[in-house]
């Protein structure tokens, strides 16, 4: 039985758009078209927020708001907002496998607020205020004052810290002119990526997104949400999120995040999650719920700690919030993201809500009774497989690196007698299974190793980096996608 969905997951910044990184423009509609020709459904991606801390995007100054570094100039320029004259001023294709953060937002910067001023107050930009106002608002005044602080909101002067009525007035006339560039970025963003979306979607590729389960400390959704979190009077958090030792790291990871004040959304109905959820669905066609676990028990860890072992478990809203999010939108469009440590209390709220849970191929050969091998998958088939996730190394880097016990019992479960035959078997096998779903990795599909994962859990230096080289999706890899996810031909 073949699965009945197949995708691929590949972030935005790691299309081989010129500049640097990728965009949201033609480049991204050539991947879609690409998608399209190799016969997959869905397109995933990774937080489409702003990046924080390290370039992640699990660490974003707003959940709600769109990441300007995936703005494509191109598009600018073919607007009448940007000159070609102008354009040479972006990084040259020098390293095209890696993006350089740093030297590409110096160059992309003086760019967009170049466009933004020169960007018509229209009638379609006046409606975009005010349908998004009730977080825009507060984003651009929060941005702007970040970028005149240089510190986290936590360490502002008390009024600013505090939110105190007449200083957040006087800040918001003294910083209009920087107030009003990043409402007109977000425009940008908004638009380009809808209009991506519209083309993917004409394709019949729908665009999955990801949806973090904590927010960053330093963000405005802490900053104008106070009282929605477990924060002191300094707006210090108390504790703060990260997972108990695993396979990843001895001493677990240390995610840093401040946690919910569970008590006190479910006072209000859980109206910032409802507001939450709603900005997503507005901009996907489904969206991954990462570390779903921790709604039913969240980990949390004494703030100041530099370890996450001395954390304990708390209980969570549970199936109430999705409950509460189902009643307020319907059936929500989700995969849980229910990996790492998990009870049989997150497999039957999972269950009972009928999310489709996630089963990672790497994973599978830790132990003979693992549940990720392909014949342990539930009999209704509501799953999603993956060869590997963004925090997983690529698939042929596994092979590569795997203990040679875990690589044989693989192939003794794939009946093959040569170690190089793994990847390819390994992804035939995923379609194969009863999963409804199937997502693989770009990296994969091209047979990359190590030199192309995305990210390692627990560090903070060198991911998020890996792009796609130019020339790379051929008429070729699109029939080999086609036929080993076995979908009929055009």
């Amino acid at each position: 039985m073949a699965a009945q969905y197949s995708g691929v997951l590949l972030h935005i910044t790691s299309l081989p758009s010129p500049g640097g990184i990728g965009t949201l423009g033609q480049q991204a509609r050539d991947f879609a078209d690409f998608l399209a020709q190799a016969g997959q459904d869905i397109w995933q991606v990774l937080p489409l927020t702003p990046t924080g801390a390290a370039n992640s995007p699990y660490q974003s100054p707003s959940v709600l708001a769109g990441n300007p570094d995936l703005i494509d100039l191109w598009d600018l320029e073919r607007c009448g907002l940007l000159t070609r004259e102008e354009l040479k001023a972006l990084p040259h294709e020098e390293n095209v496998e890696q993006v350089d953060f740093p030297a590409v937002r110096q160059a992309r910067q003086p760019l967009l607020r170049l466009a933004a001023r020169r960007m018509e107050t229209t009638e379609d930009y006046l409606c975009f205020l005010q349908e998004q106002g009730d977080w825009l608002q507060n984003y651009a005044l929060y941005m702007a004052l970040r970028h005149r602080e240089g510190i986290p909101w936590y360490q502002w002067p008390a009024p600013l810290r505090d939110r105190q009525d007449a200083a957040l007035q006087r800040e918001k006339q003294e910083l209009s002119e920087e107030i009003e560039f990043y409402c007109r970025e977000q425009y940008l963003f908004d638009r380009q990526w809808r209009a991506l979306r519209a083309h993917a979607n004409s394709r019949g590729i729908r665009l999955w997104g990801d949806l973090p389960i904590y927010v960053a400390a330093d963000s405005v959704d802490t900053w104008a949400n106070r009282e929605q979190f477990d924060l002191d009077e300094l707006g210090i958090p108390r504790e703060v999120a990260g997972c108990p030792p695993d396979a990843f790291s001895a001493t677990g990871q240390l995610w840093g995040n401040p946690l919910y004040r569970w008590d006190r959304m479910r006072e209000d109905g859980y109206a910032w999650w409802k507001r939450r959820m709603g900005r997503t669905l507005d901009l996907v066609d489904g969206v991954r719920i990462d570390h779903f676990r921790g709604f039913e028990q969240y980990y949390a860890i004494p703030y100041g700690e530099e370890t996450a072992q001395l954390g304990q478990w708390r209980l969570g809203p549970g199936k109430e919030l999705f409950l509460a999010l189902q009643a307020q939108y319907g059936p929500l469009p989700v995969i849980a993201e229910d990996l790492g440590m998990i009870t049989p209390q997150v497999h039957q709220m999972r269950q009972e809500l009928g999310y489709p849970g996630m089963k990672i191929l790497q994973f599978a050969f830790d132990s003979p009774e693992s549940d990720y091998l392909p014949h342990r998958y539930p009999q209704d088939g509501n799953c999603v497989v993956y060869p590997g996730t963004h925090d997983n190394d690529t698939l042929q880097g596994w092979v590569d690196h795997a203990p040679d016990w875990m690589i044989q019992r693989a192939m003794n479960y794939l009946s093959l007698e040569q170690r190089k035959e793994l990847p390819r078997a390994l992804l035939a096998c995923a379609f194969q299974s009863r999963a409804r779903w199937v997502i693989v990795p770009m990296q994969d599909h091209l047979g990359l190793g190590s030199q192309a994962r995305m990210n390692i859990p627990a560090t903070v230096e060198n991911n998020w980096q890996w792009r796609m080289c130019p020339g790379v999706l051929t008429p070729a890899l699109a029939q080999r996608m086609r036929e080993i996810s076995r979908r009929p031909q055009q």
